[in-house]
């Protein structure tokens, strides 16, 4: 199975990514298949470069871009990412619902009953 992924460069403390393509199963920081661009979010602006029409033949192919990849080419403007950030909503919306959830109150069978100092024991 192909992916869509970021590879992290750069020195300690400033990141720099990869886009790459590469097997699923290979490690991050193994072997890949193709660079696709690039992603700095260190400088002022943040710069994303991209090769739209190699992502769009890799996706062809079968490639599916990790979460934040497809965050980051939706907001640059690449069509159809949709359906690749559906698991990212998914996932948020469980936390925010675990969140907000009110904590559930004990049964009146788990509450022990109050112990009266008047009363002998049987």
């Amino acid at each position: 199975m192909l992916v869509i992924r970021l590879q992290r460069t750069g020195r300690e403390n400033l990141p720099t990514y990869r886009l790459v393509v590469a097997e699923k199963a290979r490690p991050v920081k193994g072997k890949y298949l193709e660079i696709v661009g690039h992603y700095l979010p260190a400088r002022d602006p943040v710069q994303f470069e991209h090769k739209d029409e190699r992502i769009q033949h890799w996706i062809g192919k079968g490639a599916i871009p990790s979460d934040t990849v497809a965050r980051l080419l939706k907001r640059a403007g690449l069509s159809n990412m949709e359906k690749f950030i559906v698991r990212y909503a998914k996932r948020k919306s469980k936390k925010e619902a675990a969140a907000q959830s009110p904590a559930q109150p004990a049964s009146s069978a788990e509450v022990p009953a109050p112990a009266t100092a008047g009363t002998p024991a049987a």
